[in-house]
């Protein structure tokens, strides 16, 4: 569960009916404006991925690379983004998933995943456990095992866990969705 205190948590700005009404967008905008409050962000998502002992990390487009390369680099492990169709300039696997607002699809290359690595799966926000869901689903095609996923924000009352099971979520901040 979510670490407490969050001293950078009034640096997370909450924008009513975007991208459509009903939706509480989260904006991280102004905590990743803060050095020390990402540092501090990613420091706690550290030590929260270690005792799951990763081999690589990978992280979800867009905001989730953000987190993900800065752990990748923190940790010492490889990086394997996962892009939106058309990003990837290699051969890809691709998975297809719903949004609480919509539907996506997640790329990643055929080589992005070591035969049986533990990959870490960051995102900025878990929400119904979509787009987690199916990052875990491609790190499988990729013949990797799903070890964890960390998140800054997680909105538990959406019961994202329920789609994750026996998954190994790591959140450091519970809001309501």
């Amino acid at each position: 569960m979510s670490e407490s205190p969050c001293p950078w948590r009034p640096l997370i700005r909450e924008i009513p009916d975007f991208p459509k009404p009903g939706i509480s967008f989260k904006d991280i905008t102004p905590m990743l404006g803060n050095a020390a409050a990402f540092r501090s962000a990613v420091d706690a998502l550290a030590r929260r991925l270690e005792p799951h002992r990763p081999d690589a990390v990978c992280g979800a487009e867009a905001r989730g690379f953000l987190f993900a390369g800065a752990l990748a680099n923190r940790m010492g492990l490889p990086l394997a983004p996962l892009r939106k169709p058309g990003k990837l300039p290699w051969r890809v696997r691709e998975v297809r998933y719903a949004l609480e607002y919509g539907e996506a699809r997640l790329q990643a290359h055929e080589d992005a995943f070591a035969p049986g690595a533990r990959v870490a799966l960051i995102d900025d926000l878990l929400a119904t456990g979509g787009t987690a869901a199916a990052m875990a689903e491609l790190v499988r095609r990729g013949g990797a095992v799903p070890a964890v996923l960390g998140c800054v924000i997680e909105l538990a009352n959406l019961r994202p866990r329920d789609r994750l099971p026996g998954l190994a979520v790591e959140s450091l901040l519970e809001m309501e969705g």
